[in-house]
């Protein structure tokens, strides 16, 4: 095997260029995704509690709402009701983790490819092994985007669903006699959404590049 020899020429080539943005690309993907954090809020008023009180569902990576319990202001009882039984509906985190997993792999992969580009050209360019070896890779990889970044745009619509107003008729409390609850507010997902752009965004850069 050749030693490694840094050659920065096929950065200014589609070759190596793409790869770079594929890499950057990557990097939005997991990252607009896997640092999520957020909440939900309602807002809880009762007969025998003149004052209203605002409880909370915090939730994040890797969406396992399951077990994002509602939280009271100082932990008291609002209406009787011991909120903390009660739960977000869904878990996602098949979806999600497969997304940012195989988006972590990606960039892992990009840092390799270029290393291989810039220090052993002659040996990628001189070895039929390598170059196909890079093309099929190239389409496994832009198939399992449109896979993962498919199945994170389904669920990122389910968790908006099942954090946002909706949740005032599943939650069982709320359905009481003499509780009135009022949905207040849901962090927004303006990351979640760049990320599921990114996926598409990657799927088409790889697909570009086969």
């Amino acid at each position: 095997m050749s030693s490694f020899q840094l050659n920065l020429n096929p950065l200014k080539e589609p070759l190596g260029f793409i790869k770079v943005l594929e890499w950057i690309a990557s990097i939005f993907a997991f990252a607009t995704c896997g640092g999520f954090k957020g909440k939900t809020e309602i807002l809880v008023s009762c007969v025998k509690e003149p004052e209203n009180k605002t409880i909370t569902a915090a939730f994040g990576y890797p969406f396992r709402l399951n077990e994002a319990s509602f939280q009271t202001p100082q932990d008291v009882t609002v209406c009787g009701v011991d909120w903390k039984k009660y739960v977000l509906i869904g878990d996602y985190s098949s979806s999600t983790q497969f997304y940012v997993t195989f988006a972590v792999f990606v960039f892992l992969y990009c840092i390799a490819a270029l290393l291989l580009y810039v220090g052993y050209t002659n040996l990628y360019r001189d070895s039929r092994k390598l170059t196909m070896t890079d093309f099929v890779i190239t389409i496994v990889v832009t198939f399992l985007w449109l896979v993962s970044t498919s199945a994170w745009a389904t669920a990122l619509t389910d968790i908006k669903s099942a954090t946002g107003s909706n949740i005032v008729q599943e939650l069982k409390p709320c359905n009481l006699q003499g509780v009135v609850c009022q949905f207040v507010s849901v962090t927004s997902m303006g990351s979640l959404n760049v990320s599921v752009i990114f996926g598409f965004l990657n799927m088409i850069l790889w697909g570009g590049n086969a």
